[in-house]
């Protein structure tokens, strides 16, 4: 007699999970339930609907009920919730949410994929007003594109800056609405650290998007919201986005142990504390690899990952459960991001000593049409050279090393392990030297003690103290914008003219990217100097940060113009 696989939850890890089963066990009698109207559905694509990227609702349903059953062979039924698990009985109970018919159900193993609430907070006031929606499912995108033609919507507020967060910003302005959005803390995106988020700060701004950060919003008004700072903002419509809680009541009330960070405690085959009930996804508890601390990451990557570990194990396959270390990506109109690993952030929290390698190389030969800069940064343990993280921002592909350290950290190298690292190269897909190599090799060359570097948050206080600095950029480029009090001796005068710089005082030296303040550096050195640092990020960078600085601060600028060429 075939067993039968109850599997609680019907899209990215549900959905894997029964899907896992079949390929397994022909004939495995299985089960999906899922509360919504809807199961394997792209969560990831709901908001492209609202820029028409998506051109039907319909589009965003991957298969129906009647699809996966030609598809997969099981049953799965929608608007079917399951209130409880009898684990000494091996039966859940379900409520059919269409007619209030309540029955049970027997199972041999059950996979819990229930997925995670948006958070609602109650104390914002009118919050379950009529005009405020979540983005959680296809039917939350329903109402929203229905309230919008009744109601000719064209201003939109947004609450969060996580990745649905922009990602609707994105979309709803595309499609010609004015979007105001409102992040509680100082910047978007907290996967990426503040001096690289300023470049996706910038490309809001220059979009037309209402960035406002540090604020939170208070109340809902038909026309208006009001934030708790008092300012208030014209508004047809609300969109939180603010976070989500893993959806597990129903499995705790039937005695399902919850972990340190509110969801579901699994083992290492994704096994709960009741017998023969496996868990996955956003409503999990996992381990940071890095760090080894309980996290809980709702993203569908790991979701499926997990899903097909779980279904493996139950039919006795080796499972090898590593963890999460947080890859994750991001379009903003005309930039991508991408991260992998741990932050700055994350370092500091965790006591990690690190380092940083920040370059710019072009993503591809110049000579190739629409080169562009690759901003990436890579994050390394001190002293060992261990790879810890890494995060790009580019108008191209700012994944592909990014996926590359994400592979490094997997298999614990180091930086002499990425400076040796042989990847394709060809003039219309990148340089002979990746980024991932620049960002290795100067990593090493400052783990080694080859040369020092000095972060750009620092450049305002050697401004301040009125440090010798050195733009070694050309006179036109030093001309449209430059450090305060920088002297301009460009990279092919510096051998002539190194007699004008003094010895007794520290350098500090910067181009556009820190390729060519590198090379002074080490001709300084050579001439001589022995006190010479170069400035991390340059120019190019700078003006971003400073730019960002201009719009939210009162500070004046270290900066006497701008270059984001």
């Amino acid at each position: 007699m075939s067993k039968r696989y109850i599997v609680v939850g019907g899209v990215a890890g549900g959905a894997s999970a029964a899907a896992r089963i079949r390929r397994i066990d022909e004939k495995a009698d299985i089960q999906i339930y899922d509360k919504g109207p809807n199961i394997s559905f792209s969560n990831c694509c709901l908001p492209n609907y609202f820029s028409n990227e998506v051109e039907s609702i319909e589009d965003l349903i991957l298969y129906n009920p009647e699809e996966f059953k030609a598809s997969f062979n099981l049953s799965a039924k929608v608007r079917h919730e399951v209130t409880k698990i009898l684990a000494d009985e091996h039966k859940v109970v379900v409520k059919n949410l269409e007619t209030g018919e309540e029955y049970e159900d027997h199972y041999d193993k059950l996979i819990l994929s229930p997925g995670a609430n948006a958070i609602v907070p109650k104390s914002i006031k009118n919050v379950d007003a009529d005009n405020v929606f979540i983005v959680k499912n296809v039917h939350d995108v329903r109402k929203i594109d229905a309230f919008f033609k009744e109601n000719d919507v064209n201003n939109v507020v947004v609450v969060g800056g996580g990745f649905i967060g922009v990602e609707m910003v994105e979309n709803l302005r595309e499609s010609g609405k004015e979007v105001t959005l409102i992040e509680l803390d100082k910047q978007i995106m907290k996967p990426l650290d503040y001096d690289m988020v300023q470049m996706l700060h910038k490309e809001l701004y220059d979009h037309g998007v209402n960035l406002v950060l540090g604020d939170a919003l208070a109340e809902v008004c038909e026309d208006k919201v009001i934030l708790c700072s008092g300012k208030e903002i014209e508004t047809q419509a609300v969109i939180l986005a603010i976070g989500v809680t893993p959806d597990v009541k129903f499995a705790v009330d039937s005695g399902v142990e919850l972990g340190e960070t509110g969801g579901i405690l699994v083992d290492h085959n994704f096994r709960t504390n009741l017998k023969d009930v496996y868990a996955v996804g956003d409503a999990i508890e996992t381990f940071n690899s890095i760090t080894k601390k309980k996290t809980r990451l709702p993203l569908a990557g790991p979701a499926q990952r997990q899903a097909r570990s779980a279904a493996d194990h139950i039919f006795g396959r080796f499972v090898q459960n590593k963890g999460v270390i947080g890859s994750s990506c991001i379009r903003v109109f005309g930039l991508n991001a991408a991260s992998t690993g741990l932050n700055e952030k994350a370092c500091k929290e965790n006591n990690i000593n690190y380092g940083v390698a920040l370059v710019i190389p072009m993503d591809k030969v110049k000579l190739m049409p629409n080169p562009n800069p690759m901003h990436f940064k890579l994050i390394y343990e001190v002293p060992t050279g261990k790879i810890l993280g890494a995060q790009a921002i580019s108008k191209g592909d700012a994944t592909r090393g990014v996926n590359v350290i994400a592979t490094m950290i997997t298999m614990n190298g180091t930086l002499e392990d990425l400076k040796e690292l042989e990847l394709c190269y060809a003039p219309p897909f990148g340089t002979a030297k990746t980024e991932v190599n620049f960002a290795s090799l100067t990593a090493l060359n400052v783990l080694n003690g080859e040369y020092k570097q000095v972060p750009m948050e620092k450049v305002r206080e050697l401004v301040e103290n009125k440090e010798y600095i050195i733009d070694v950029r050309g006179k036109e480029a030093y001309e449209k914008g430059h450090v305060k009090g920088a002297i301009n001796i460009p990279i092919d005068e510096v051998r002539d003219r190194y007699e004008e710089i003094p010895k007794d005082r520290p350098i500090y030296v910067y181009c556009r990217t820190s390729w060519d303040s590198y090379y002074v550096l080490r001709a300084l050195k050579g001439l001589g100097f022995e006190d010479v640092t170069n400035i991390q990020g340059s120019f190019l960078q700078l003006s971003y940060n400073e730019y960002f600085n201009d719009k939210t601060t009162d500070r004046e600028s270290i900066l006497t113009g701008y270059n984001f060429e």
